[in-house]
């Protein structure tokens, strides 16, 4: 069937520049986005269609008014997924934006899980590098906490994921550079689920507490799985997902 290309309305594609800003940490918790009028102005739209600009980004949980101020970034209530961070890795080189922070509470050789071993193509039990981190928000209020878990094999090229310590790039970029590729792919699950003990303990909830689970694969061009990587994360935070159809349905 032939379809038809529809570029998006103006006032989306000016919404996404915006987002792009903030989910890359280049507009930081706080600051003012442009006003309707500065919209309108840099765009040269009218400014009924900055104003839907400024309504969408709230719709998605993105900015909130603030009086005597204006509008500003406000990402309290969205939850930033292995995508979000891989984009500002690829954007920024850093998968976090200012004032958020993870610490990685240990890194090592460990048998792969059924799970991941599966994810990874490896055998069951066979040897991964398994990493585990809590990531923090400005107030230093634990956000989520996740495994990754890569190829034992990998530890010859990329000892760094061997070592506690933060990759400043991310560990799937890392790991990919140090294949020689690069992310083509990130695939994301969420479903919402209780917290084991160890997760738990990790987010100040108590043991069985509702939290939102991801499960996240990072694949190379040919489809090589690099990463895969489980998470936690507290409950009301939303995740932002923007789909583009054609057909319009």
């Amino acid at each position: 069937m032939p379809t038809l290309d529809r570029p998006e309305p103006p006032y989306l594609q000016i919404a996404g520049r915006i987002r792009e800003d903030i989910l890359s940490g280049r507009l930081q918790e706080g600051d003012a986005v442009p006003s309707a009028r500065e919209i309108a102005r840099t765009w040269a739209v009218a400014m009924a269609t900055a104003t839907k600009v400024l309504a969408t980004l709230r719709s998605q949980g993105l900015v909130r008014p603030v009086r005597g101020v204006g509008t500003v970034v406000d990402r309290g209530g969205l939850h930033r997924t292995a995508r979000d961070r891989n984009a500002a890795s690829t954007r920024t080189g850093r998968i976090y934006p200012p004032g958020h922070y993870a610490v990685i509470r240990s890194a090592g050789l460990e048998q792969a899980p059924e799970r991941a071993a599966a994810a990874l193509g490896l055998e069951e039990g066979a040897p991964a590098i398994r990493r585990r981190r809590t990531t923090y928000g400005p107030d230093s209020r634990p956000l989520s906490t996740s495994t990754s878990w890569f190829d034992g094999t990998l530890s010859a090229k990329a000892p760094a994921l061997l070592v506690p310590e933060r990759i400043v790039e991310g560990t799937s970029a890392h790991a990919a550079a140090r294949l020689g590729t690069k992310i083509a792919t990130t695939q994301e699950r969420h479903a919402a689920g209780r917290a084991s003990e160890e997760e738990a303990a990790e987010l100040g909830l108590p043991a069985g507490s509702p939290v939102l689970l991801g499960r996240s694969t990072f694949l190379a061009a040919d489809g090589t799985v690099v990463e895969y990587g489980e998470s936690a994360a507290l409950p009301d935070h939303w995740v932002f997902y923007e789909y583009t159809t054609e057909d319009g349905e």
